[in-house]
This record gives structure tokens, sequence and C-alpha cells, in this order.
């Protein structure tokens, strides 16, 4: 949980440092906050296979652990592994009346808010747990996808992000995107590197037209080898750079529809929807 509150904190600060003065303000260093937009290098899967794909025709999301208490359907846990929510809304099992529908058309993430005020939401993630007896599905390298329309309106929150399996040394997270609704002509996409002591986070914001990413269904991809990490929308590439050791290991996948991050919801709608049509994983082909 110690974490969690810090990442809600260094949110907040970040976001409002990339909005209103156009720096990452976290706690290392201010470092300028680049804008980018795809370019023409396209991702080339030719001498990749499938590894793992949920096109959610079918229920696959549990409470709770472990995976192999339950049907082989099973992919996801409806929380974060170290068993913390973040943002305004409580993340909900799945159930008759969960965040959760499937379909042939994919997954619906849906946030309600009660009769009470209170908002309630949903989370994946492709790991039962973190640690010893971990279940579910990780990948060091490799290239991860999905593919989604963002929920409209000020105050969604939604992500695809991959954590680090090693949390030995710390914690390492990439959030692919990260889209905040009061914002709707860009995303962000960010490195934390969470350690007990010289913690670093990079952030890039990535300009789209605006409203084209809760208009319509958009890939975003990210490739990690040994040598490069490159980030694609819509398979083109926006961003590159020399994989750093901390993403040398193997990571897990979440996709979450968040409320808030440091911006208020009350101008919401309930409900709200993030529709996925699939999540996917790429490995070296075996040769």
């Amino acid at each position: 949980m110690g974490m969690l509150i810090r990442k809600a904190l260094l949110y907040k600060l970040f976001l409002l440092s990339i909005v209103f003065l156009g720096v990452n303000s976290g706690p290392c260093a201010a470092e300028e906050q680049v804008h980018l937009q795809p370019g023409e290098e396209q991702i080339d899967l030719k001498n990749m296979e499938l590894s793992f794909e949920d096109n959610f025709a079918e229920p696959s999301v549990v409470g709770r652990a472990p995976f192999s208490s339950f049907n082989n359907h099973v992919k996801w846990l409806a929380h974060t592994p170290w068993n913390g929510d973040f943002g305004e809304a409580q993340f909900s099992d799945p159930g008759g009346n969960g965040p959760f529908a499937f379909s042939e058309n994919g997954l619906s993430i849906i946030a309600r808010k009660s009769p009470e005020g209170k908002w309630t939401s949903g989370l994946i993630c492709s790991v039962d747990r973190d640690g010893p007896g971990q279940q579910g599905f990780t990948q060091k390298y490799g290239y991860f996808e999905m593919r989604a329309k963002l929920p409209e309106g000020a105050g969604t929150w939604p992500a695809f992000w991959l954590v680090g399996a090693d949390k030995v040394n710390g914690s390492t997270e990439i959030d692919v995107l990260e889209y905040y609704g009061q914002f709707n002509a860009g995303f962000h996409t960010v490195l934390h590197f969470w350690k007990k002591v010289d913690s670093r986070h990079v952030g890039y914001v990535v300009d789209v037209p605006p409203k084209s990413l809760t208009s319509a269904y958009h890939n975003y991809g990210v490739l990690i080898t040994e040598t490069s990490t490159k980030f694609f929308l819509d398979g083109r590439k926006y961003l590159e750079f020399p994989t750093p050791d901390e993403l040398r290991q193997p990571m897990y996948i979440l996709v979450n529809f968040a409320l808030g991050g440091g911006w208020p919801i009350d101008k919401m709608i309930s409900p709200a929807v993030m529709s996925v049509e699939y999540v996917r994983a790429y490995r070296q082909r075996s040769r």
C-alpha cells in the first residue's frame, strides 16, 4: 500500500506539471515533457508468434487467487496482485452487477455510480499474486498489445500497462497507455522505476486528433527486446530507446478503467464504458 500511496501522489504532481508547466516534476528531477507523434516505421510481427490472447468472448476474470481453483478460461484477476486500489472508484469483482461484460465484440469495463454516490469500476491483471506461487501470464521480451476504444468524459482514467515480476529491488512499471479524459487530444506513455533510493520516472505525451481515442478503436503496443524498446500506436512507432536493465525481466499485463488520477470526477456520467476488443502478446518465433 505504501507504493500505491506514493504512486497516487506522484501522479497528481506529475499530471499538474505536464499540463500546466510542460515538465515532469517527479521526485527525482524535472525534465522537459516531450510531445510525440507516430512516424512511418511499423510493427513487424512476421518473426513472432502469439503467446497470449484474450478476445473476451467468454468470462475470463476472477476475484481471487489462485487461478488454478477455476476453469481453464481464467486469464485475469480483478485486482492488482499487491491487493490495492487507486483512483476514485473501487475495483470490483466480476458478477451479476460487476464491472465486466463479455461478448463477441470484446470486453466492456463499466464504471457506475451508486445511489449513495460511490463509484465502482474494473481492473484486470494477468497474474493472481506477486511473489511465490504466482500463477498466470508473464513474459520476458516480446510485443504486448491492446486494442480498445477509450471512455469519454472528464475524470476518466483508463490505462494499459506492464509491471515487472521481479520485486526484489523495487518495482518496474511501463504505462503503455495512460489517458486523462479532460485532455482528449493525446495520451501519456510513462516509465516508472520504483526503488528504495534513486527512483526514476520518465513521461511522454502522444498527440492525436481530438476525441479520436474515444470515437474509434485503436491499437496500443510495446515491443521489448534485449537491445531496444519501441512503442506503437495503430502499428506505427512513436518512441524508441535502448532497453534499460529494469525491463530485462518477465512482465505481466494490466488493463484498468480508473477514475480521477488527480482530476475531478463530478462531471462524469454513469455508466461510463471502456471497450477492449482484445489483449495479445507475442514472442520471438521458435526456430
